[in-house]
């Protein structure tokens, strides 16, 4: 019997149904539009995360953390630590997210966590190794001693603003009975991000330029997961950060970032997250609310500033178009992920508890969005969001001069490289830094790429120092001889559902997974 931080049900629903942690991965959107959450969050004592979980390897600690999320009876504990292993074997260093202390060198506690040591070097890397092999898992499993013409095989379908494509298709390539298609606005990601998943050269993987933004390719994503004929006849997953796996995958280095941090005691410490889909720092409030002692969770925005505006305002309002920014990660109108707090902050100030309460004024707030553009929520729910979340919004401008700055003061290492969304993370650091004026405050960054990633913003932000060079001093090999590599990819002329499912059934059929 699973216990109720292992079953799942929708951020929409208004009825009783809930669904296991396999269909809802499986799954990953429910039909009715939302998002999968546990209703209940599992706790942990203080005695267990200081006693116990502040001495494990990262691999141990999210092995602690997934059982709680996921019943033995669907992954029993061995299953789960192989997947575990396998899943982190691929990263370059041996923490798997190692934490870069003091950084600048100062007497402040700014540290940088590095979550880019995977196959494509960005964060997402973490959450799509083990997302990938969680689906050849439970394929594997159900199609068992089948004949071809009955097994279940699964069509993914991701967007990508730029680092979730490749970690998808990283993830997924060469898995048997899964087909890939990853959509990505063209001209808007960075030319080694559009190299990393056009130069795949395994079959059951394609990705689809389309001509548009990253919330229209978002957009058309929901709007296949929606269609039910074309759901039931192609079985489509979700790789984005709607699925429930890749959150569940994140709360790991919350908590052990933080052990790194203090040594392993009770000390105060603040994340600050870039956030564009808003995934990422959802992660750390799960790790909050299981009893990890956070102080507080830093939401750092571009221009792109729909969170920031939401917890000063109330109001969640969709901007009229996506202000191109050098963080273009973050160059998102709606942040997908936000759904699930809402989820949480409803039960709690608006359906007094009640879950099915909840789900339906979640629905109303939705139903209200895409309506009128915008929704609000009381002052009461915006307090309570504050007690666990605080933002900041960083400029095109400050984003250059902070990636200067961390090049000039760093020490340790000496003339330290960070991408444009780990600078828009500092930057909102060193405010807080000046505005708390307390030296017994860990503050961790989270550097959500490798800069290589992001060639332009770095090489403007640097170019004036003489010793200076991206070939030398960023680019690694890997990176570097992407461009020599065979394209594949498809053009899809406008943002239409219709010519992309047209693409998606065109290519399925030269595909043999």
């Amino acid at each position: 019997m699973p216990s109720a931080s292992q079953v799942y049900r929708s951020t929409r629903s208004s009825d009783k149904e809930t669904k296991s942690f396999e269909a809802a991965v499986i799954q990953g959107l429910a039909s009715d539009g939302g998002l999968f959450i546990p209703p209940t969050i599992p706790q942990v004592s203080e005695e267990t995360l200081f006693g116990k979980w502040a001495k494990l390897s990262f691999q141990e600690l999210a092995f602690e953390i997934m059982r709680l999320y996921v019943d033995p009876q669907e992954i029993p504990d061995a299953d789960l630590k192989t997947l575990i292993s396998n899943s982190y074997s691929t990263f370059r260093a041996k923490d798997v997210t190692p934490l870069a202390k003091n950084v600048t060198g100062s007497e402040e506690k700014l540290h940088v966590l590095e979550l880019f040591h995977g196959p494509t070097y960005a964060f997402k890397d973490v959450a799509l190794q083990f997302v990938g092999n969680l689906f050849e898992y439970f394929l594997q499993r159900n199609n068992k001693g089948l004949p071809e013409d009955q097994k279940k095989k699964i069509t993914v379908v991701g967007a990508t603003s730029g680092d979730t494509g490749s970690a998808a298709i990283y993830g997924l390539r060469g898995k048997k009975d899964v087909s890939v298609f990853i959509l990505y606005p063209t001209g808007r990601i960075s030319p080694i991000q559009e190299e990393q998943m056009t130069t795949v050269p395994d079959k059951n993987v394609q990705t689809l330029s389309v001509k548009g933004t990253f919330d229209n390719c978002q957009d058309i994503v929901k709007a296949i997961f929606g269609d039910k004929e074309f759901n039931a006849k192609h079985n489509v997953g979700a790789v984005n950060s709607i699925n429930w796996a890749r959150i569940l995958a994140q709360i790991t280095y919350y908590f052990y970032s933080f052990f790194q941090a203090t040594g392993g005691k009770n000390e105060k410490v603040k994340f600050v997250v870039p956030s564009g889909n808003f995934g990422d720092i959802l992660a750390g409030y799960f790790a909050k609310k299981m009893g990890l002692p956070v102080e507080k969770l830093v939401i750092a925005t571009n221009a792109n500033d729909i969170l920031d505006r939401f917890l000063k305002s109330g109001t969640y309002e969709r901007s009229d178009e996506v202000a191109a920014t050098y963080s273009p990660a973050m160059d998102i109108l709606i942040s997908s992920n936000f759904e699930r707090l809402l989820w949480y902050l409803a039960r709690e100030y608006v359906a007094g508890g009640d879950d099915l309460k909840a789900g339906e004024t979640v629905n109303g707030w939705f139903q209200q969005l895409k309506t009128d553009g915008k929704f609000q929520v009381s002052q009461t729910m915006i307090k309570g969001a504050l007690a666990d979340f605080d933002s900041e919004r960083v400029s095109n401008e400050q984003t250059l001069e902070t990636i200067k700055k961390v090049y000039e003061v760093s020490k340790n290492p000496e003339h330290y490289i960070v991408d444009p969304h780990t600078a828009v993370g500092i930057c909102a650091t060193e405010r807080l830094i000046a505005a708390d004026n307390d030296k017994s405050i860990n503050y961790i960054t989270l550097s959500t790429a490798h800069p290589a990633k992001f060639a332009d913003a770095v090489n403007k932000a640097l170019s004036s120092f003489p010793e200076y060079s991206f070939e030398k001093d960023v680019l690694p090999a890997e990176l570097k001889k992407l461009s020599t590599l065979e394209k594949r990819l498809k053009f899809i002329e406008k943002p239409d559902v219709e010519l992309v499912k047209a693409a998606i059934e065109e290519e399925l059929q030269k595909m043999d997974v």
